[in-house]
């Protein structure tokens, strides 16, 4: 069975193992040991609640309960840019025009902002690809949702996520080369490590602090502004049906997608419930459907996906599912659908 926890000390060997399958592209999940420790070491801490909420930022992993393996990651961030920057692009229009000459023309610009500096972050999702089967993605990714929905009161009215932009498979990202590489001289997968390894103050000291004219750039780098890399449109189609949209945000450095959404409009939020747990051996007869079901602790959070009859005022697990979240007959869990296709 697989399990959603919150990520522990003794997981570092198999963090760094999903780090080493990454590739370029995943900022928040570098090769680097002791970055990943003190990763760990903050998330350990904010489940504690001994940080301010400023510095607060929650990792889980999904762990094969059978052999130990760590399979994946996720992770939510309490507060972005309340003591680090967060930087990206607001994609905006400026109008010239003059009557005298018949002149009107429209002009799309980039302007560096500062916009969600206090938003919460959807952050860091790796899957292994030996994992990438048995609906395993949307168990990890959706899990967040569930634990949003059970403690609001650690993150802000709003959530975002940084979707990865177009690079080909040598790391060469074309956005990078018409525009980044003027100002850094450095190649993309370096200043994508360095931003992942927390070094973001070079970003404000050398950016154009003036708006970015998307007609100056060249047509390859304005093609994939407001694009996805191939590999992350599944994930990008999936925040979509939770209610997340592009609104008009993208990434200094690859052009990728920022998506937003209120947290209490995530689909996965807004209908998900609390329940009691009813053990079973069998479970009832009669249609079954997939949800995600979690339990009601902070420190001890547990998410698995059930597959189970469509709970009214109860839930019902089987023994091991029960054990697996670390509930008991009669303890209130919370539940939702998969996907929207299947209705708590």
């Amino acid at each position: 069975m697989m399990i959603i926890r919150p990520i522990a000390h003794g997981d570092l060997p198999g963090l760094m193992n999903l780090a080493r399958s990454a590739g370029v592209g995943l900022t928040s999940l570098p090769v680097n040991e002791e970055r990943l420790s003190r990763r760990i070491s903050r998330s350990v801490l904010s489940f504690a609640g001994e940080l301010d909420r400023a510095d607060q930022g929650y990792v889980f992993v999904l762990e094969d309960s059978e052999t130990g393996q760590v399979g994946g990651i996720c992770a939510l961030e309490a507060a972005v840019g309340l003591k680090e920057p967060w930087y990206n692009y607001r994609v905006g229009t400026i109008v010239h025009a003059s009557d005298e000459l018949g002149v009107y023309s429209r002009h799309e610009t980039l302007f560096l902002s500062n916009d969600h500096t206090g938003y919460s972050e959807l952050c860091t999702l790796f899957l292994h690809p030996d994992f990438r089967a048995n609906r395993n993605g949307g168990l990890l990714s959706k899990s967040r949702f569930l634990f949003l929905a059970q403690f609001p009161q650690l993150f802000g009215k709003t959530v975002v996520a940084e979707m990865r932009g177009v690079s080909d498979a040598d790391g060469r990202s074309p956005f990078w080369e018409g525009l980044g590489r003027h100002f850094f001289s450095i190649d993309f997968a370096q200043a994508d490590y360095l931003t992942g390894v927390g070094q973001k103050a070079f970003v404000a000291e050398l950016m154009p602090k003036h708006p970015v004219y998307v007609d100056f750039l060249p047509a390859d780098a304005q093609a994939v502004i407001g694009k996805t890399h191939d590999n992350t449109r599944p994930a990008v189609a999936m925040l979509e049906s939770e209610g997340f949209r592009y609104e008009g945000y993208v990434d200094i450095f690859d052009a990728g997608p920022t998506v937003q959404a209120y947290t209490s409009e995530i689909r996965a939020v807004k209908e998900s419930r609390t329940v009691t747990a009813r053990v079973l051996d069998p479970l009832p007869e009669g249609e079954r459907c997939h949800y995600l079901v979690s339990n009601q602790s902070l420190t001890g959070f547990r998410v698995i996906l059930a597959e189970a009859p469509a709970p009214t005022h109860e839930f019902c697990l089987t023994p091991e599912q029960a054990q697996a979240l670390n509930v008991q007959e009669g303890e209130h869990v919370r539940a939702v659908a998969l996907s929207p296709k299947e209705n708590v």
